[in-house]
């Protein structure tokens, strides 16, 4: 009899239900077992960008870039990107190597970014990504006349227009924020990587467009300044 009581109180309660999600006037009710669809469209339009880090270490070094990316905004969570520069370094007498180097050359950079924030719509965002990245470059490494102590002649060291390559990739963790309109501003961290390179016969380069100073890894910051289209 006890059995008979549970499966006849648990079949009301099943009934009971069914009804509450069948009567229109119970439409808030049922939104409690529905998932709403997401409104906002998949394509959301572009973005162009410029930093500002690498032009302000060309007026107050001896090395730095220009650089600018376009993004395309896939329903505020996934953003392919595509990233342009051009590095430039003219690096006098180095004290450790005597060695002077200067090049200028473009560079690419070709990734992904994910809105890692809860709230994907608001216009605050916050980004995890990576880059694919490559460059083309030729550089003179020079150094002074050597004379020999001997025979005192004079001899030339170094070599012009070396010709180098570099693959690498980069973790991307970055910030940005609407300020008016469709202006942003942002700033990324990237952890660089090199994957393989070639370089000249002489000795390392000093500097690759768009990675750095020359190493097995680099970290650097951007600022940028967004533009949404």
């Amino acid at each position: 009899m006890r059995m008979q009581s549970i499966s006849s109180y648990i079949s009301r309660l099943t009934v009971s239900l069914l009804l509450l999600l069948t009567v229109p006037q119970h439409a808030d009710a049922q939104k409690l077992f529905k998932l709403e669809k997401d409104s906002i469209a998949f394509f959301r339009g572009f973005a162009l960008s410029f930093d500002l880090v690498g032009p302000a270490k060309l007026m107050l070094s001896d090395y730095g870039e220009y650089e600018g990316a376009l993004r395309i905004n896939l329903h505020d969570q996934w953003f392919p990107v595509f990233e342009l520069g051009l590095g430039h370094a003219d690096h006098a007498k180095d004290e450790v190597t005597g060695l002077s180097y200067k090049t200028t050359a473009p560079y690419f950079r070709l990734g992904m970014d994910w809105n890692i924030k809860k709230q994907k719509h608001d216009p605050y965002r916050i980004y995890a990504g990576f880059r694919y990245a490559f460059t083309n470059y030729s550089c003179d490494i020079l150094n002074d006349d050597l004379k020999d102590p001997v025979w005192r002649t004079v001899s030339e060291f170094g070599e012009e227009d070396v010709k180098c390559y570099q693959h690498w990739l980069e973790g991307v963790f970055g910030i940005d924020a609407s300020i008016i309109g469709p202006f942003h501003l942002g700033w990324t961290v990237r952890y660089k990587r090199r994957l393989f390179h070639k370089e000249g016969d002489i000795g390392n380069t000093w500097y690759v467009p768009g990675f750095g100073i020359n190493d097995s890894d680099n970290m650097t910051v951007n600022f940028n300044v967004i533009i949404d289209i």
